[in-house]
């Protein structure tokens, strides 16, 4: 896909006083705009499509990247300055389309989860979860590990895209939001299913707060190859106060309280901070304790950029 095609990589003194490169217009009565930054450039020659970004739970200035479908079956590990730290190949493992990934803490473990779950043409049976123990990463280590579970589901209603997922860890739930419906609709899917058998996502709901498209829209996508109301990522804060949603052209950020069902949460009105002239948005995740988000493009040696006190 076309996108971010920048030159060869920055160096990170030159990184540190990287420009403002666009700024959200919406915001609540009372609350600052909040600003995107340029803040790093990927390094890594092998990533190349990163359609999935996690910040590790060992290491908070880690970050963990996935390519796009057909690639091999490799979690690629970075600092937040861009430069390679090592990777992990699953195995046995496929990346038939993976277009997300969530890391968590569970049993005072931490793991990373891949969601094989992109399908652009709505003809797959099945996809898949897999999840492996997040391993200690030094001296650009590559290295090799099992899943340690992973699982294979469909959806309730027919095949469909997904590259929007995240883990709801308070409740144990993998949430999964549609990319081609009009409007977008959540899944979920038990993070441990307690069968071997193929499992049914469970179907929560549309999310109609997110922008819907227009006539006008649906006529000159294609043609245009705009389909900027297309969710691509999703993430949930650790605390599970809030979610961000990533769509081609904006970030949407949406408050959770009194433990609400997730759908009524995204459903409420969300914090907005457009993308401007940033193409091909894939990937995004909280960092900071969850007040802040980075998110990335799929192109080589794309841009990291990073959305400062999101809440």
């Amino acid at each position: 896909m076309a996108g971010d095609t920048a030159a060869a990589p920055m160096k990170k003194n030159i990184l540190a006083i990287l420009p403002l490169l666009t700024a959200c217009v919406p915001a609540p009565d009372g609350i600052e705009p909040r600003s995107i930054r340029q803040t790093a450039r990927i390094t890594s020659a092998e990533i190349t499509e990163a359609s999935g970004i996690a910040q590790s739970t060992r290491n908070h200035d880690r970050l963990w990247i996935v390519n796009d479908g057909g690639s091999p079956p490799v979690l690629y590990a970075i600092d937040t300055s861009g430069e390679t730290e090592g990777s992990v190949t699953l195995e046995p493992g496929a990346n038939v389309d993976w277009e997300a990934m969530a890391s968590f803490e569970l049993d005072e473990k931490s793991w990373l989860l891949v969601a094989d779950t992109g399908d652009n043409e709505a003809i797959r049976d099945t996809s898949a979860i897999y999840v492996i123990e997040e391993p200690e990463i030094a001296g650009n280590e590559d290295a090799i590990r099992p899943p340690a579970w992973t699982f294979s589901f469909r959806w309730p209603d027919g095949p469909r895209d997904c590259e929007a997922v995240a883990v709801d860890i308070a409740n144990e739930r993998i949430l999964l939001l549609s990319k081609r419906s009009i409007p977008a609709v959540l899944y979920e899917l038990p993070l441990r299913p307690t069968t071997d058998d193929v499992i049914t996502a469970t179907r929560l709901g549309p999310v109609d707060s997110l922008p819907q498209p227009t006539a006008d829209d649906l006529d000159r996508a294609a043609p245009e190859r705009n389909w900027h109301w297309q969710p691509t990522a999703m993430d949930i804060a650790r605390d599970g106060s809030a979610a961000v949603i990533l769509t081609y052209r904006a970030v949407y950020h949406f408050e959770r309280t009194n433990d609400k069902p997730w759908i009524e949460a995204l459903r409420k009105p969300a914090t907005v901070v457009d993308l401007g002239g940033i193409r091909e948005a894939e990937a995004i995740a909280f960092v900071d304790e969850g007040r802040s988000v980075v998110f990335t493009v799929e192109a080589p040696h794309a841009s990291l950029y990073r959305i400062q006190s999101i809440r």
